[in-house]
């Protein structure tokens, strides 16, 4: 009888530690749900060195750009300044009659033509910018649907090439993408956690959520959570498809998803749409795992 019940007690220990690996998980379960892409990984080699690389110097001059703008409101401003004094010497000199009047009307429409103009360069610099709002706001610069590259055109250049590129269009800020995407990853991490489902449907799509959903309901009343101890990202391709934006970002590093446990390491490729038209934003269609 002794035996029966050390054998009925190690097979509970076994289910309820069975339980634990299931419940106590990453978003999505260490599992592939979701949307599933072809995708053109990059080669070993490659992520590592953009991880450990300082960051990069060519974002310096970005820094003195502003006392450029300064020098271009100076020249106007200047030549303002100096007809308005201009016309305040021909003022008390006697000389406001005609000539004085036509001076200053032409003063007011340079003044006039400079903000016309300083105006439609600024709205030209704000219309080529793309919202891709969702998963965090992030404001990239991106060209227009035809100028994106499709999925049929990077499989034709990769079979042709034996390079393996990141297909992502000109102007695309990869940089703040994945510093955001990041930043999302550790959110939805937490969010998981805590079961809050409300914030997992904004940013996840109808069949991503469902998946989600029942993965949290399944775990019941267990506590669980993850620590991130080293998160890296690199993003694999931003193509069009139809009427839909897709970035694939690949996620890498070690997470601990046991108190009782050292960090694991993990990898796995998250794959976000985004409608052409809209206002909508990023949402996450799917998680991929790469082994």
């Amino acid at each position: 009888m002794t035996r029966l019940w050390i054998a009925v007690g190690a097979l509970a220990l076994g289910v309820v530690a069975s339980a634990n690996d299931v419940y106590a998980a990453r978003l999505g379960g260490g599992r592939s749900a979701g949307a599933q892409r072809s995708m053109v990984m990059p080669r070993q080699a490659t992520p590592p060195a953009q991880q450990q690389a300082a960051p990069k110097p060519a974002q310096a001059p970005a820094a003195g750009q502003p006392p450029a703008t300064g020098n271009r409101w100076l020249g106007p401003l200047a030549g303002l300044a100096a007809g308005l004094g201009l016309g305040w010497l021909l003022g008390q000199s006697g000389m406001s009659g005609v000539l004085g009047g036509i001076l200053m009307a032409g003063l007011v429409a340079i003044g006039l033509i400079f903000l016309l103009r300083l105006f439609a360069r600024r709205r030209a610099q704000a219309e080529p910018s793309m919202q891709y709002a969702g998963l965090g706001s992030e404001t990239v610069a991106a060209p227009p649907p035809s100028q994106m590259p499709t999925g049929d055109a990077l499989a034709a250049s990769a079979s042709q090439s034996g390079e393996v590129r990141t297909p992502v269009p000109a102007g695309f800020d990869t940089e703040g993408f994945l510093k955001q995407a990041k930043l999302n990853f550790l959110r939805m991490q937490a969010a998981n956690d805590r079961g809050e489902l409300d914030a997992i449907r904004d940013v996840t799509t109808d069949e991503m959520f469902q998946t989600l959903r029942r993965d949290i309901a399944a775990r019941g009343a267990a506590q669980q959570h993850t620590d991130v101890s080293a998160l890296n990202a690199s993003l694999l391709e931003v193509v069009t498809e139809g009427s839909a934006y897709w970035a694939s970002v690949r996620f890498y590093g070690s997470m601990r998803e046991e108190d009782n446990q050292a960090p694991k390491a993990f990898e796995e490729v998250w794959h976000l749409s985004k409608p052409v038209t809209g206002g909508a934003g990023w949402l996450l269609a799917g998680i991929q795992q790469v082994s």
